[in-house]
């Protein structure tokens, strides 16, 4: 190999513009309206990872754009900062619309997946969201909380799907307060 350390800092880069694949075995949601998903969703559980570690108060607003493209925009509280954080950013289906598959960026050229696997089709009260592997996993739904019958159940399809769903963060979304 002629460049090796060319090499060496070249793959990670390759490797991680390209995380936009779904779990193995995951099956997205088909029949899928861009505009009913549309709008406000709370982050009711999700898998931890350092992006979000310690917020509360986590919300995503999505907004269809003309050319296609949806804006992103998530927001959660730090309570250690007594500061609400936000990140805006855009997700580009990865084949038709109708199917549940995105690619969001928030960092340019850094994409992820994003793979709406359970929804309420009736509703659109709430869905399931897996990221590119099972170490990314999110429950969202339209208000702060789902009823307990309905997160259980998404649970449960989340555990048969291979998510490690011990480790769920239920997401507070209580009034928050800033000692000082």
């Amino acid at each position: 190999m002629r460049h090796p350390l060319t090499t060496l800092l070249i793959l990670p880069l390759i490797l991680l513009i390209g995380c936009t694949g779904k779990p193995n075995g995951v099956q997205v949601v088909t029949g899928f309206d861009p505009a009913r998903y549309e709008g406000k969703w709370f982050e009711i559980m999700r898998l931890d990872h350092s992006f979000e570690r310690g917020l509360t108060n986590v919300t995503a607003e999505y907004t269809l754009r003309p050319d296609g493209t949806v804006r992103v925009v998530n927001s959660g509280f730090d309570p250690a900062e007594c500061a609400l954080q936000s990140v805006d950013g855009t997700a580009e289906f990865q084949g038709a619309t109708d199917v549940a598959s995105l690619s969001v960026t928030f960092f340019w050229p850094f994409a992820g997946g994003y793979h709406v696997f359970a929804l309420d089709e009736e509703n659109y009260s709430y869905a399931m969201v897996a990221g590119p592997t099972r170490d990314y996993l999110w429950i969202l739904a339209r208000v702060p909380d789902l009823a307990p019958e309905v997160r259980e159940r998404l649970v449960a399809q989340a555990a048969a799907e291979g998510f490690a769903v011990n480790e769920l963060i239920l997401v507070d979304h209580s009034v928050q307060t800033c000692g000082k």
